[in-house]
Order: structure tokens, then C-alpha cells, then sequence
């Protein structure tokens, strides 16, 4: 992999140099962003945690990449000035990526309970949205026969 210095310039009011740069990485996947920062530091002589990868892009099926840097004079100043996930994507502040956890193999079910001897306590069951059942309605044949019964034992 080879690293080649674009653009350098000095940012006085920001405390930092600016760097573009341009990585030259053949038959490899396009680097990493610890891999670019150790690089940068040891092409810039600087120390690696005041070293911020903004960006970086690679073509579709081309083996370079182009980015942007910024190198500043005191990590502080870094945290200070840099957008919170620049510096946790260049794990600078806590919250940084980290590697997903393998997904762990899947729990077994409980083990259903051995039926006993003794009976077991039955819940009563429970009806929910549901109206009281009603008598059913008689049919029409029977209908004026039992309406004469019960107004008859009203009655009495």
C-alpha cells in the first residue's frame, strides 16, 4: 500500500493542518480507517491519536482512494472542533464502533413438564370481549306457548 500526499496546508485558526491524500492499494480491499491514521502519522511524523480521517472514497473496481485528513496540534483541540461521529468513527471519544458480537446460538425451549400423579389445579376460564350467553330464542312454533307459561307464573 502506498500513501502519497496530495495537498498540505496549515489551518492557524483551527490549530491544524489539512491534509488530501491518496492511497494506492493493489489487489487489497480498500484500507481501513486505523490502517490510513497509523499511515498518515508515520508519513507526517505525528502521533496517531491527533491524526482525523474526514473521508475517504474509493472507485468501483479501481485499487486507489482519495481522501481527506486533518492533523492537529493537540488531541483537545480535536475534540473541541470535530463533529461527535467523525471522532467516533476515528475512535477518539468513547461510544467508538466496536465489533458486533457474534449472534449467539439460539436458547433452547424449556423442557415441557412430566405429567404427575396428581391432578393438576385447572384456572377457570377466562372470556375476554365476550357477551354473557343468552337463552336461545324459541322457535317460532313455540314461541307463543312459553311466552302464555311464563306470564302465567308472573301471575301467580
Amino acid at each position: 500500500m502506498e500513501l502519497e500526499i496530495l495537498d498540505k496546508r496549515e489551518n492557524p485558526l483551527f490549530e491544524r493542518m489539512e491534509v488530501d491524500f491518496a492511497l494506492s492499494h493493489p489487489n487489497q480491499p480498500t484500507p481501513k480507517r486505523e490502517a490510513v491514521r497509523d499511515m498518515l502519522s508515520k508519513e507526517l511524523k505525528v502521533q496517531k491519536e491527533r491524526v482525523v480521517v474526514d473521508h475517504m472514497e474509493s472507485e468501483f473496481g479501481r485499487n486507489n482512494t482519495v481522501g481527506y485528513a486533518k492533523v492537529y496540534k493537540k488531541k483537545e483541540h480535536a475534540v473541541q472542533i470535530e463533529r461527535d461521529y467523525i471522532l467516533k468513527r476515528n475512535r477518539l471519544i468513547e461510544g467508538a464502533k466496536e465489533e458486533k458480537p457474534k449472534k449467539e446460538a439460539p436458547k433452547e425451549a424449556p423442557a415441557k413438564e412430566e405429567p404427575t400423579d396428581e391432578p393438576a389445579e385447572e384456572a377457570p376460564a377466562e372470556k375476554k370481549d365476550e357477551e354473557p350467553e343468552a337463552e336461545p330464542e324459541p322457535k317460532s312454533s313455540d314461541a307463543p306457548k312459553e311466552k302464555d307459561q311464563k306470564a302465567s307464573e308472573k301471575k301467580e
